[in-house]
């Protein structure tokens, strides 16, 4: 498998794999997703014989980003890296492939001192989603209700060690 920095080439298949992972990665148009990918700080794919496989796509605080969930962050956190989607094709789900891309995300939570912000889906639930950032030392720091929609939001400290401990 390689691990890869995301170009406006891989739009089609990203927009195919956040399809597949509906409602939990969030309905997005493909305008919107190419303008997400041009504020991310983090867009890194995996590919595997060469067909993209997987993909997360993260920003900093303070970018034009028109999420809620993303603002929920803006407004109480001064400094982090937010995981706006990590999705991965349904057939190579369990593989380890959220995980790898989950390592980069970290390295570069360590390396920049910045913690690590996404959410789950409450409603509906998404329980799979809910125990990989568990694993991931992600810990619930508060929930977030919008008319049509209800998710946990998780914070990971970037003073952690990959095995969830702190330094």
């Amino acid at each position: 498998m390689l691990v890869r920095s995301l170009t406006i080439d891989d739009l089609d298949r990203m927009a195919r794999i956040n399809q597949e992972g509906l409602p939990g990665t969030g309905k997005i148009s493909d305008k919107q997703l190419a303008t997400l990918l041009d504020m991310c700080e983090l867009a890194i794919g995996v590919e595997k014989e060469g067909v993209l496989v997987g993909y997360v796509l993260c920003l900093l605080r303070g970018a034009p980003y028109w999420s809620l969930n993303y603002a929920w962050f803006n407004e109480r956190y001064k400094k982090f890296i937010y995981v706006d989607r990590i999705a991965v094709d349904t057939q190579f789900r369990d593989q380890g492939i959220g995980s790898k891309l989950y390592q980069k995300v970290i390295q570069y939570s360590t390396k920049n001192n910045v913690s690590i912000t996404a959410e789950v889906s409450l409603d509906p639930p998404n329980p799979g989603s809910d125990r990989f950032h568990i694993r991931h030392s992600f810990n619930s720091v508060g929930e977030f209700h919008q008319e049509n929609q209800s998710v946990t939001m998780y914070i990971r400290d970037y003073q952690l060690n990959k095995n969830g401990k702190n330094k």
